[in-house]
């Protein structure tokens, strides 16, 4: 047994009985090999004839070495958000085709599974980002996300209106269908199909990406990972726009509101088999040709 590993969570994807047959498969795979295993509250219901450990996402957060995620990025992000604070490694298994982040398909899980807990993987830092929202001088709300931050239109047929500041220095006031803040991890997301730049996960850094801008020579910032963001709200029609993290938490946002969003203080630590080749999954993501082999 790894030294690392002693401890392992399994988190499924919500409401999705489809991923039993995996969740099977790992708990009897880490049993066999007498790992300690502690299956989350949404998922023990698929296994519930095992007489498995089941556990709140804090006590995973607290007791676990390695958490495994079962579904897809979007399932990976959300564990990483509820387990931000407590630093554990995370690995993901994607049921459909390879992602950026749950890199291990079920069909290879095992093989890469004796690789990875007895040593032999790649670790990641990514940034995470926290955002706060401010109503009146009050907070009215707080998240995390590791991919991104996005104030945007929701209701309405036109562009919104805010101001940008980095380092409580004034940047611009922007009219457009909203923006991005993304991390390196977030910069493959909506920020690209926005037109911002691929930044490397190693990359201590954000970009601010506008989203269909009024004046096109509004383009992409990329600015320092330390650096502090502000956005204030300037449209006069109340509840027009929302503020968005990782595209799964939303608040409607009224004028005046101000968002700030900063680099969390601690990193999601990521999982991948020793053979993690970052550009290829570039190239299968983004279709971009050459040898997709993994």
């Amino acid at each position: 047994m790894s030294p690392s590993f002693n401890c392992i969570g399994l988190i499924g994807k919500y409401g999705d009985p489809s991923i039993r047959g995996i969740l099977l498969t790992l708990s009897k795979y880490l049993k066999q090999h007498q790992f300690r295993i502690m299956v989350d509250e949404s998922s023990a219901d698929l296994l519930a004839d095992e007489g498995l450990e089941v556990g709140s996402r804090r006590q995973i957060g607290e007791s676990c070495d390695l958490v495994i995620v079962i579904g897809g990025d979007g399932s990976l992000l959300n564990v990483a958000r509820s387990l931000a604070d407590y630093e554990v490694p995370l690995m993901g298994i994607n049921q459909g085709r390879l992602g950026f982040l749950a890199d291990v398909t079920p069909a290879g899980m095992i093989e890469k599974l004796d690789e990875i807990l007895w040593g032999s993987y790649l670790e990641e830092d990514r940034i995470l980002l926290h955002a706060t929202t401010e109503r009146n001088g009050m907070r009215i709300n707080e998240s995390f996300a590791l991919n991104d931050v996005v104030v945007h239109k929701w209701n309405i047929g036109r562009m919104i209106e805010f101001d940008t500041y980095i380092n409580g220095l004034f940047v611009n006031t922007l009219r457009s269908d909203g923006i991005i803040v993304a991390t390196p991890t977030g910069s493959t997301a909506y920020a690209l199909s926005s037109g911002g730049p691929i930044l490397h996960p190693k990359l201590n850094a954000m970009v601010l990406v506008p989203v269909s801008p009024h004046t096109m020579s509004n383009r992409p910032i990329v600015i320092d990972g330390d650096s502090h963001v502000e956005i204030r709200v300037k449209d006069s029609n109340p509840f027009h726009a929302q503020v968005t993290c990782d595209g799964q938490i939303n608040l409607d946002l009224a004028a005046g509101d101000l968002i700030k969003i900063r680099k969390h203080d601690k990193k999601i630590r990521l999982i991948h088999p020793a053979n993690h080749d970052h550009y290829m999954v570039l190239r299968a993501k983004l279709q971009w040709g050459g040898r997709l082999d993994y």
